[in-house]
């Protein structure tokens, strides 16, 4: 499963990218284009904080928590034998690395680059492809622990302290 994850991801990374680059080619010219009215429209802006521009003096901490949670999210995702798991955890990790990636090596510098965003949901907010994917990720995660699924899938007929079992070595 681990796969899946990484192709998830990398996917994610793929189409945040090219969207992020279309954007900056379409509308650098300060255009707005409308796709459901005042509901949702595009326009580029380039993000130097997190969600609703907070923290945009401490760009540098966004990129180490990105990083951490790239980690973070890899580490578990090796362990992952669920599709649903999978699915989530290759949102997750496509959508924390491509944020990773523009804080890292956008303007204005090394750690301090500035998220390119461009989805304005009726002015409330502006963001990306990568949000997406993390907002849905997060959404799956959530799912998946309210209806109790484990992140390894038990084999037909095995009980929870077969796979112990069987996953400790013994």
């Amino acid at each position: 499963m681990f796969r899946a994850v990484v192709l998830i991801a990398a996917v994610v990374l793929a189409a945040d990218q090219l969207s992020k680059y279309w954007a900056e080619s379409a509308l650098s010219g300060g255009q707005t284009i409308t796709v459901l009215g005042d509901l949702l429209q595009l326009r580029l802006v380039y993000n130097p904080g997190a969600a609703f521009s907070i923290g945009s003096a401490y760009t540098w901490i966004f990129a180490v928590f990105a990083a951490a949670a790239v980690v973070a999210v890899t580490v578990v995702a090796r362990r992952v034998t669920s599709r649903g798991w999978a699915v989530a955890l290759g949102l997750v990790l496509g959508g924390a690395t491509t944020h990773l990636l523009d804080r890292l090596f956008r303007e204005p510098g090394f750690a301090r680059g500035h998220v390119v965003d461009f989805i304005d949901y009726a002015g409330f907010f502006v963001g990306n492809v990568a949000d997406i994917a993390l907002v849905v990720g997060v959404g799956v995660v959530m799912l998946l622990n309210v209806r109790g699924i484990p992140l390894r899938a038990t084999a037909p007929g095995a009980t929870n302290s077969d796979e112990q079992v069987s996953s400790s070595g013994s």
